[in-house]
C-alpha cells in the first residue's frame, strides 16, 4: 500500500512497495502519458516530477514516494511553467514521433522551475538524460529558451 499526492489529489494504491512507480501509474492508475522506454533510467521517457524534481519512474519503487507528491504529464500543463513549455513545444514543432516527449516536457519543466533563465550548458545538463531518437534536440533547446522568455516577459508585466 502506498499513499501519496498524485497530480494534486491524495491517493492510496494497493500494490507491492517494490513495484516501479511507472507501472503503478500506467497499469494501476491508467495514466498512460508516462512512457516505458528502457527500464534502466537511461532514456528519460518515464520522467515524472517527484516533490518537484525530475525523476525516472521506471526505477523508482512506489514505496519511496510514500507521503510525497507526484506530477505526471497529464497535469503538468495546469501550472504556468508547464503550460509555457507545452506552448513552446508546439510553436517550435518539437515532436516528431512523440514517444519521448512527455519525459522531455517533464525534464524541461523541472529545469525552468529551478532556473528561470538557463544557459545552453544548463539546458544541456538538465536534458542530458532524455534521449530523442528523432534528434529534435535543437528544437527542444529552442522551445526551452522560448518558454523561459515567455515566462520572464509575463513576470515583468
Amino acid at each position: 500500500m502506498a499513499k501519496f499526492l498524485l497530480n494534486g489529489e491524495s491517493i492510496d494504491v494497493d500494490v507491492d512497495g517494490s513495484t516501479p512507480l511507472l507501472w503503478v501509474l500506467r497499469d494501476s492508475l491508467k495514466l498512460t502519458g508516462t512512457k516505458f522506454g528502457c527500464g534502466l533510467a537511461q532514456c528519460g521517457a518515464c520522467t515524472v516530477h517527484l516533490n518537484g524534481n525530475a525523476t525516472r519512474s521506471c526505477v523508482t519503487p512506489v514505496s519511496s514516494v510514500q507521503g510525497g507528491s507526484v506530477t505526471t504529464i497529464e497535469k503538468v500543463g495546469d501550472e504556468n511553467i508547464g503550460a509555457a513549455i507545452q506552448r513552446a513545444w508546439i510553436a517550435n514543432d518539437v515532436p516528431q514521433c512523440g514517444y519521448c516527449q512527455s519525459g522531455q516536457v517533464m525534464s524541461a519543466t523541472a529545469l525552468l522551475s529551478k532556473k528561470s533563465s538557463p544557459s545552453d550548458t544548463e539546458i544541456d545538463a538538465a536534458m542530458a538524460g532524455n534521449i530523442c531518437r528523432c534528434g529534435t534536440y535543437a528544437r527542444i533547446k529552442a522551445a526551452i529558451k522560448d518558454a523561459a522568455d515567455e515566462l520572464s516577459t509575463a513576470d515583468n508585466t
